[in-house]
């Protein structure tokens, strides 16, 4: 059966999960399971970065502060609340928590970031699975840009980093989502990849 859309990979995903779950397997083949289908799914949505080489240097920055921090541990707003939660601290680790969603099976949240400056950010993960971003004011989607997988000999704490172009001064919702325990906690650092010139 081969699957077109995104939404039927991740129907797939999250249907290998739910049997994963209901199987009996362990800790170690759901995560190599549902970690493939999932960063699969993703990747079927966002184009792979076209610099590696580029972000392989924020990623080596960011890989320190995820190994000696400074950490700020947070549990994110569930969907639907206030989002009072900040993650807009440059050079930190925020070992965020998500909430269990009970309109649906899992875990979900949302966060705050503010940039101060306008350009280019990535935002890195200890999980392979990514994030949303909504303007605050609006709730509007905003484009991701891609998605760069972090090679093991890059830094083997982060696994995933994806890149927004985001405005200073404007609020942003990151949200996230999990479908088995063990990507309800997960590390963020976020780290500006390209500024703004000024024309």
């Amino acid at each position: 059966m081969k699957l077109e859309s995104p939404f039927q990979k991740s129907v797939l995903a999250a249907s290998v999960a739910a049997l994963l779950a209901g199987c009996g397997t362990t800790d170690v083949e759901e995560e190599e399971v549902s970690r493939e289908e999932l960063a699969r799914s993703e990747a079927a949505l966002l184009p792979s970065c076209e610099e590696p080489e580029e972000l392989a240097e924020v990623v080596e920055h960011a890989c320190i502060h995820a190994e000696v921090g400074p950490f700020e541990p947070v549990t994110a707003a569930a969907l639907g609340a206030p989002v009072l939660v900040d993650v807009s601290t440059p050079h930190t680790a925020y070992n965020i928590t998500l909430p269990a969603n009970p309109s649906t099976w899992g875990w979900a949240g949302r966060v705050s970031f503010l940039p101060d400056e306008s350009g280019e950010f990535a935002f890195l993960l200890s999980r392979f699975r990514g994030l949303r971003i909504y303007d605050a004011a609006t709730g509007a989607e905003v484009a991701r840009e891609c998605r760069y997988q972090v090679p093991v000999d890059v830094c083997d704490v982060l696994k995933t980093a994806v890149v927004a172009d985001l405005e200073a001064d404007t609020e942003y919702h990151l949200e996230f989502r999990s479908l088995l325990p063990r990507n309800a906690s997960f590390s963020l650092v976020i780290e500006e990849a390209a500024h703004h010139h000024e024309e």
